[in-house]
């Protein structure tokens, strides 16, 4: 894992959102752990526990003179028909902004932020969630057993999409992807 001043630095960037007091928001953060303790990241990958500050990293991100590649992020989010553990890759506008309680992604600012991101630097931007079982209103620490079973299904989805990423280089303010 990279120091947290480093994270602009790597040229892929691996995001695990949530809270993990909150039941199965803690994915995320779960995701990233098991990333780390059991997988060989490329050398150009920073993985992060973000925990529920996407937004703050976002606006780093479009201040910097140096940018990823390549985001992804992985969190929990409700997705209509969906059943618990089941993991799906959204696209940005797939995000509802209604969402305004989540300490999460889904809050509208950082949808904005996203497809700003996206359309006006070159980065992409991958966004992995599960469906959980569900989300508390209190505290209540810990995976539900369905959301714990897709870990390690989730790190090897984002093993086979950091280590596709093109270039080992971030890309310099100016340029475009």
């Amino acid at each position: 894992m990279f120091e947290f001043g480093d994270h602009l630095t790597q040229p892929c960037l691996v995001f695990g959102c949530g809270n993990p007091l909150f039941g199965d928001d803690g994915f995320g953060p779960r995701v990233i752990e098991h990333l780390c303790a059991h997988h060989q990241l490329p050398r150009h990958v920073a993985c992060l526990d973000i925990g529920t500050t996407l937004r703050d990293m976002l606006f780093d991100i479009l201040l910097s003179p140096k940018k990823p590649r390549q985001i992804v992020i992985v969190d929990a989010m409700d997705i209509e028909g969906g059943v618990p553990g089941q993991l799906s890759e959204i696209d940005i506008s797939q995000i509802h902004p209604a969402k305004i309680c989540d300490y999460s992604l889904h809050q509208f600012p950082t949808t904005n932020m996203l497809k700003e991101i996206q359309e006006g630097t070159g980065i992409e931007v991958r966004v992995l969630v599960v469906h959980p079982t569900e989300l508390p209103p209190e505290i209540r620490p810990g995976l539900s057993p369905a959301v714990a079973a897709a870990v390690p299904e989730m790190c090897r989805r984002i093993m086979a999409i950091v280590t596709q990423t093109v270039s080992a280089e971030p890309i310099q303010e100016g340029e475009t992807q």
